[in-house]
Formats: structure tokens, sequence, C-alpha cells
């Protein structure tokens, strides 16, 4: 009887053990894609400070960017980052609906974000200033809408992610998958800075 028990518990540590080591690799893995994830957008911003001075005698970015458009998508961004710490600090505490919560809000702020996104996408077209129109806004469009692909991936992800804190609760490895998903998240409002840094607000000033 007392083997029984002492395989038995040893049977459960080995499990929580391979568990644990599992979490740990799929971490491991996500950060590797986070670099090459980095190394893609360093491409594309080098590209765009190349093409940045060939407008080929179309529209110019100080007459396409809008300062009061680009902060509120700035606001919304970094006020979904908040947010998705505050649904982080929630998850550490074990609070479900509140980390539920949380998530919501971040949806919302990136939603609006998208949103605003696709509006000054559509509108820059119809003027004529589609990514066809000239290799600055080609590199301009190929940057930004690369950026605004990700953050649609990540509302999808926070969707599903909702429905799994949902229906299976705070278990560690969904636990885990919301750590990866803040990790996507706070690197895209970071790769957001830049954007606004170096895209939108030199050519505003």
């Amino acid at each position: 009887m007392t083997d029984a028990v002492i395989s038995a518990g040893h049977d459960d540590e080995t499990a929580a053990e391979a568990a644990e080591r599992a979490i740990d690799e799929k971490t491991f893995g996500f950060w590797i894609y986070l670099m090459s994830d980095a190394i893609i957008f360093a491409l594309l911003f080098a590209t765009f400070v190349v093409m940045s001075h060939n407008p080929a005698a179309g529209p110019a970015s100080h007459t396409l960017f809008r300062l009061p458009d680009t902060f509120a998508k700035t606001i919304l961004l970094l006020a979904s980052s908040t947010t998705l710490g505050c649904s982080t600090a929630a998850t550490a505490t074990g609070q479900r609906w509140r980390t539920l919560a949380w998530l919501g809000a971040t949806f919302l702020f990136g939603l609006g974000f998208v949103t605003m996104e696709i509006s000054e996408f559509y509108g820059m077209a119809v003027a004529g200033a589609g990514p066809w129109r000239s290799g600055f806004l080609s590199a301009f469009f190929t940057l930004v809408g690369t950026h605004a692909t990700h953050v649609s991936i990540g509302l999808v992800w926070i969707v599903l992610s909702g429905c799994e804190v949902t229906s299976r609760g705070l278990n560690p490895f969904v636990v885990s998958r919301l750590y990866r998903l803040g990790l996507f998240w706070h690197f895209l409002v970071i790769v957001w800075i830049g954007i606004f840094s170096f895209v939108y607000l030199p050519e505003i000033l």
C-alpha cells in the first residue's frame, strides 16, 4: 500500500515536471519567434527610411498624416497595453472574472486602433495616395499594414484566450498562453511607438 502511494506520488511529480518543461519550451520558442519578428520590423523600418524620400511627385507625408488622429491611435494602443497589464496582474492572483474583464477592455482598445488604421488607409487610397502611388507610400503601407495585421491577429488571440479562460479557468497551461499573449501585445506596442516616433512624428512637425 505504501509502495503504491509512493509510486502514485512519483507519477504525479513526473507529470508536473513534464508539464512545466512543456510550458518552458513553448515560452522559449515564442521568444525566438518575437526575435524573428523584430528582425522583420527592423527591415521594414530600414526600407521605409530608404524610400521615404521617394514620393515620385505624389502626395507628401505632411499632407497625409494628421497628428490628432495619430495621437489618438497611440493613446488607444497604450491604453490597451495598460489594461492587458491589469489582466496579467489579475491572472497572477487567480481572479478569473477580473482577468476576463481586463481582456475585454484590451480587445475594445485594440479594435478601436485597428478601425482607425483601416479608416486612415481607406482615406489615403481614395485620395489617390495608395501603395501603388510611390515608393514612399509602398513602404509606408507595408510597414504600418504589417503592424496592423499583427494587432488584428492579437485581437483574435484575445477572443480565443477569453473563451479558454471561461471554459477551463486559470490552469497553468492557460496562464502560460496568457503570458505569451502579453509578450506579443506589448511587443506590438513598442513597435508602434517606433512607428509613431520615426514615421509619423518627423513628417508632421
